[in-house]
């Protein structure tokens, strides 16, 4: 039986404490407590208490070197620990856990948390760029900081990616259906951190993404979830509409009163909407252009589509349909860093020609208006090279609003 009492002042005191540091660092590795360790610079009291314990000089040199199985062999002979210096170590210094062993223990615990993701990706290779890019950045583990955290979460991962793609799904109900929870894919909750870069993969785009708004809502709508059929919405002014559809009908009545019409995911989602534009359709990024079209042209307003800044579900979807009838998009946005974002997202899913919205466009309008300091980084615009020169030239921020007169004049019927 082990007497703590004589065990502390045999091995107790800080001029031991190193020598059975090391120790429990060796237990905690799950290495033997057998052979040398050594103190480099150890004092004259170290030395004097290593002497005291063995009942011999411990050298002379600047480091001390002690034999693990000569202590233990002490130890044991006194009579203070019969089970050895390792069971001493514990008494004095407290319970030692085998990290080693926990490791290995949680290591294991990691991998049946997982299983689901490799069960996941048996079924859907194609999502092993997403996977890599899982296990490269350590993803899980930052969103679930244990095991047991991370079952959960994983089981509802391969639930929802099991749905996808889907034809036509509110994400709110896919959230809902894996998880119970109708939020657990709202921004920032850890499902939907993980979910989103391999719908990023899924869509055929690399998993980290550039974290827009557009972008994510791009990405879900490109495996067939939308965000919200209500919410999400466009708005738009002079489309000729049709007769063989409700919406077609709203989008004819509203062009007939000269009035701009938003339309919503849930109405392009439902049936084919007849929009009879198969022509020229202006974009723009600001509703003031609509209002002032609305008010001015009535009923003569062209096709003009409004997408208020990066493109909502809606608008994609409003556009696709457009596209898909045959109009020819031209597009026009603010003159920033920001407006020039937006553009080249825009531009990776659909072709647009610049609807004054080039550098010539730029510096013209510099010529009657005046706008504010252009701050931001820096981004080149795709469909014009030079329309990063002038603005970085210029350092003027222009929007849309500053040149709605030329805008509107562009709308006229006789333009």
């Amino acid at each position: 039986m082990t007497d703590e009492t004589r065990l502390r002042r045999l091995l107790g005191g800080e001029h031991m404490a190193w020598l059975l540091a090391r120790v429990r660092r060796r237990l905690e590795l799950g290495r033997p407590v057998t052979g040398t360790v050594t103190l480099a610079g150890a004092s004259q009291e170290q030395r004097r208490a290593l002497e005291r314990l063995l009942g011999r000089r411990a050298g002379t040199g600047a480091s001390l070197t002690v034999s693990l199985d000569e202590v233990d062999a002490v130890v044991r002979a006194s009579g203070t620990a019969p089970d050895g210096l390792a069971a001493a170590v514990g008494v004095l210094l407290g319970p030692v856990v085998d990290r080693a062993a926990a490791e290995a223990r949680e290591a294991a615990a990691w991998s049946t948390a997982c299983a689901p993701l490799d069960e996941l990706l048996d079924r859907r290779p194609e999502l092993t760029a997403w996977r890599t890019w899982l296990d490269a950045t350590g993803m899980l583990r930052r969103v679930a900081s244990t095991p047991a955290d991370a079952t959960p979460l994983v089981e509802a991962l391969a639930r929802v990616l099991d749905a996808l793609p889907s034809t036509g799904l509110a994400l709110g109900r896919l959230a809902a259906a894996a998880t119970g929870d109708a939020h657990a894919l709202d921004d920032g909750r850890p499902l939907s951190t993980l979910s989103l870069a391999a719908v990023r993969v899924l869509a055929g785009a690399a998993p980290g993404g550039d974290g827009s708004a557009f972008e994510r809502r791009a990405a879900w709508a490109a495996v067939g979830v939308h965000r919200d059929e209500l919410s999400s919405s466009v708005l738009c002014a002079g489309l000729p509409g049709g007769t063989a559809t409700t919406v077609g009908r709203m989008v004819a009545l509203a062009r007939e009163a000269g009035e701009p019409c938003v339309l919503t995911l849930r109405q392009l989602g439902r049936d084919r909407p007849d929009l009879g534009a198969g022509g020229l359709v202006r974009l723009c990024e600001n509703p003031i252009v609509v209002a002032c079209a609305a008010d001015e042209l009535g009923p003569g307003c062209p096709p003009l589509v409004c997408l208020s800044g990066h493109p909502s579900s809606a608008g994609l979807r409003l556009l696709s349909v457009l596209v898909s009838d045959g109009a020819r998009l031209a597009y026009h946005g603010d003159f920033d860093w920001g407006g020039i974002r937006i553009a080249n997202a825009l531009r990776e899913r659909f072709a647009w020609t610049p609807w004054r919205f080039d550098a010539s466009a730029y510096r013209s309008a510099l010529g009657s208006v005046t706008g504010g300091p252009l701050t931001g980084r820096p981004v080149d615009a795709t469909w014009d090279p030079d329309l990063r020169a002038a603005l970085e030239e210029h350092r003027v921020h222009l929007q849309e609003e500053l040149v709605l007169p030329d805008l509107i004049a562009d709308l006229e019927p006789t333009s």
